[in-house]
């Protein structure tokens, strides 16, 4: 049984924009057009590929179509450019969904992709996520590429090894006197404020669990952004594991410490992309390979 790509697309469209409204803005077609041609391609598979909700996701069904529509409309859109040629009125933009860590975005990751829009020709959707958590999104369908600390390929993706993002545990001067100034280092972080991420981020517990071999309940501060959350630390509100080459310059100025030296947290992290021969996600996977060899350990 061969898809109609028009439903396809339609369907992509509902999931990108979050609504059949929002859809059928960007597809420049009526509610009515897309509500219809979502309940043929439903029809077609015998599935519901659709959950009906704010926003719309696709339901377990749905996911594989998500993929292969992203897939179709990036192979499609080579092909075209290639037939076409710079002379046929240039390339249109190839629009690359990415998901990456807040700590890659914040550090290393942007400045890899900074030729690639300078060399025009692809625009960039970036999710955010946890690292543990952003090959979710990618399994989903909705990202064609992820950083990732998960090195179990999701199904249709190649993974390479990237390296490794050193956290340092640092605090301000003024919290480690008012918490750590004797010698009981449990002690210590089992009553200083702790900051974190969101609900998702797991490294200052898993630290935690390493250093003392114990589980701990400190305070907690969320905060939400990484700029936020370095932030949060250098003002005292609480301790947190920061990147190192931010910790470094932080400690070097005397604005922050180092709680404990010579012990920090490596976390391995990977890239994972659609398998597809493709010139876009190959521009991409190699600009991403150089800017994690200078970044990462």
């Amino acid at each position: 049984m061969a898809l109609d790509p028009v439903q396809l697309v339609t369907f992509q469209a509902v999931i990108n924009e979050g609504s059949f409204e929002a859809a059928a803005r960007s597809l420049h077609v009526t509610p009515s057009a897309v509500s219809q041609r979502i309940k043929a391609l439903e029809q077609a598979v015998g599935q519901v590929l659709v959950r009906r909700g704010k926003p719309c996701e696709p339901t377990e069904a749905g996911t594989a179509l998500v993929r292969l529509a992203g897939q179709t409309a990036l192979l499609e859109r080579e092909a075209l450019d290639a037939a076409r040629g710079p002379v046929a009125g240039g390339h249109t933009r190839t629009r690359v969904a990415v998901v990456v860590n807040a700590d890659s975005l914040a550090t290393w990751f942007l400045p890899a992709l900074a030729g690639l829009t300078a060399e025009g020709g692809l625009a960039f959707d970036i999710h955010q996520d946890d690292q543990d958590h952003t090959a979710d999104i990618l399994r989903a369908g909705t990202a064609m590429a992820a950083v990732t600390a998960q090195q179990v390929p999701v199904q249709g993706c190649r993974v390479e090894r990237l390296g490794a993002m050193r956290y340092l545990a640092m605090a301000a001067p003024a919290l480690r006197r008012a918490h750590f100034a004797g010698t009981d280092v449990v002690a210590g972080f089992a009553t200083a404020p702790m900051i974190v991420l969101n609900r998702k981020d797991r490294l200052q517990h898993r630290f935690l669990g390493t250093l003392t071999k114990r589980t701990l309940d400190p305070p907690i501060h969320y905060v939400p952004a990484a700029a936020a959350f370095v932030e949060a630390v250098r003002l005292g509100l609480g301790w947190g594991l920061v990147p190192e080459r931010i910790a470094v310059e932080d400690i070097a100025a005397g604005r922050c410490v180092d709680l404990t030296p010579g012990r920090h947290l490596d976390v391995p992290l990977y890239w994972q992309y659609w398998r597809l021969e493709s010139t876009v996600l190959t521009t991409l996977t190699t600009a991403v390979r150089a800017g994690a060899a200078t970044a990462l350990r």
